[in-house]
C-alpha cells in the first residue's frame, strides 16, 4: 500500500471529510516534503478506496465535494500499513544518486560548481525547515508532525556533511 492511501485513511480517522479537507490537513503537515505525497492522487486514491470498500461515501455535497468516512476494513488495512511501516527499512530513493553515480562525466570545475550549489540548497532547505518546526501547531497540527521535520533535518544535515566533505576531495583531486 502507497505511504499516500495510509495517509488518506489516518486523516479519515479523525472523521468524515471530502477531499479538499484531505488534501488541506496533508499540506499542513507537509506530506508533500516527506512523503512524496502527490496531492491530484488523493482525488483518484479516495473514489478507488470507496470502491474497495476502505471507504464510504457519506454524502455527494454540492459542487462535486463528495464526503469520504473510513470504514472497519479501513481502519484494519490502515493499522496492518502503518505496523509494517514501522517495522519495514526501506531504501530512501533519491535522484541525487543518480547524479552521482555519474560525477566523473563532469568536469572538475562543474562538479564543484554543481556540489557548491547543492550545499547552498541543503543549507537554505535546513534553515527553512527549522523555521517550520512549531508553526504548523499553530493551524492545529498535532505537536509530533515536527518530528517529521527533524527527521528531514537530520537527512539535509546528513548530506550537507557528506557534500563538504565530498567538494574538499574533488577540490584536492581525489575525486572522481
Amino acid at each position: 500500500m502507497s505511504s499516500t492511501r495510509v495517509l488518506i485513511l489516518g486523516v479519515l480517522l479523525d472523521g468524515p471529510m471530502h477531499g479538499y479537507e484531505v488534501r488541506r490537513r496533508l499540506e499542513l503537515w507537509g506530506a508533500d516534503h516527506w512523503a512524496n505525497v502527490a496531492f491530484g492522487s488523493i482525488y483518484h486514491g479516495l473514489a478507488k478506496m470507496a470502491d474497495e470498500g476502505l471507504l464510504t461515501i457519506v454524502d455527494k455535497g454540492r459542487g462535486g465535494k463528495t464526503v469520504y468516512e473510513i470504514t472497519d476494513d479501513g481502519r484494519l488495512e490502515f493499522q496492518r500499513h502503518l505496523l509494517s511501516h514501522w517495522r519495514e527499512i526501506k531504501p530512501i530513493v533519491d535522484p541525487f544518486q543518480v547524479a552521482l553515480t555519474f560525477m566523473d562525466r563532469l568536469s572538475p570545475t562543474d562538479l564543484a560548481n554543481a556540489m557548491e550549489a547543492r550545499i547552498a540548497q541543503l543549507r537554505m532547505s535546513i534553515e527553512m525547515t527549522e523555521r517550520a518546526i512549531g508553526g504548523k501547531a499553530g493551524y492545529g497540527a498535532a505537536r509530533h508532525i515536527d518530528e517529521c521535520l527533524r527527521l528531514n533535518i537530520r537527512h539535509l544535515r546528513a548530506q550537507l556533511e557528506w557534500a563538504e566533505e565530498a567538494l574538499g576531495k574533488v577540490r584536492n583531486g581525489e575525486l572522481p
